[in-house]
């Protein structure tokens, strides 16, 4: 496949704020991308760009979000730092839960200019809580503290390996992607999740045990793709992951047809 052809996915950036006390890179703001989460995108032969924010005291020239927007056919916004309380018009009630409001607002600004050129938008875990947040839900801030008795959505020592079920909502688009299955086995590595759900969503997928809110997609098909899952689909990797967990290929394949969909409108 010749490189024009291929799509062209925009990842978000993490941000590693700038800190005198650092030895590397000392006082500078690095901007990255998690490896797996490049290799999932790039997994059917898409082409993975990390889209840095053009703004910060070193902002040099005119490039802007929407030139990325325009160029490219798709976004995934990825895992990382808690989304800040102020972003939604909360206070923190740890400082430990303060979140990066930096980012937030970079990533907010980054879904407004792929909305505006009609290009589709996918979350991976904070993604889904920054997507909600985007559109005017709120989040827990901390589900242990906030829900005594939930299921415990994330644990340090197993990371990635920490798995739960989540019941597909019927009738969703999500559920449709695995007909048959009504509950699927995901991996959980969250403390943050969804209280209010943004009226620009429906939900498609819950925790059956503690109804947190596992995936979400626009109501309104007519508009721009936006779909986002709390699990992380770029761990399910069969050697470490086991054949328990989902097959995440049909999920990537409908974020990229989607992606392709925008692309042929756009030309």
């Amino acid at each position: 496949m010749q490189s024009g052809t291929r799509l062209k996915i925009g990842i978000s950036a993490c941000f590693m704020h700038a800190d005198p006390a650092r030895p590397l890179f000392t006082g500078k703001t690095l901007q990255y991308v998690e490896q797996s989460i490049a290799h999932w995108v790039m997994s059917t032969g898409a082409l993975a760009v990390m889209i840095p924010s053009p703004t910060g005291a070193t902002q040099r020239g005119d490039v802007t979000l929407d030139h990325y927007a325009q160029w490219l056919d798709g976004l995934v916004l990825h895992g990382g730092a808690d989304v800040s309380p102020l972003s939604y018009g909360e206070q923190p009630l740890q400082e430990k839960w303060g979140g990066d409001k930096i980012r937030d607002e970079y990533e907010i600004d980054l879904v407004n200019a792929f909305e505006r050129h009609g290009k589709p938008v996918f979350g991976v875990c904070r993604g889904l809580q920054l997507l909600n947040v985007a559109y005017g839900g709120t989040l827990y801030q901390d589900i242990e503290t906030q829900i005594p008795g939930a299921l415990r959505h994330r644990d340090a020592g197993t990371y990635d390996q920490n798995f739960h079920s989540v019941r597909l909502v019927e009738g969703s688009r999500l559920a449709a992607l695995y007909p048959g299955a009504e509950r699927v086995t995901v991996n959980s590595i969250h403390h943050q999740a969804i209280k209010d759900v943004a009226a620009e969503f429906e939900v498609e997928a819950l925790s059956p045990v503690d109804g947190m809110v596992e995936a979400i997609r626009r109501r309104d098909r007519n508009k721009p793709y936006l779909a986002a899952v709390q699990w992380h689909p770029e761990f399910h990797l069969p050697h470490l992951s086991g054949p328990q967990a989902i097959d995440d290929a049909a999920l990537l394949q409908d974020f990229l047809d989607a992606a392709q969909r925008a692309r042929l409108l756009n030309s």
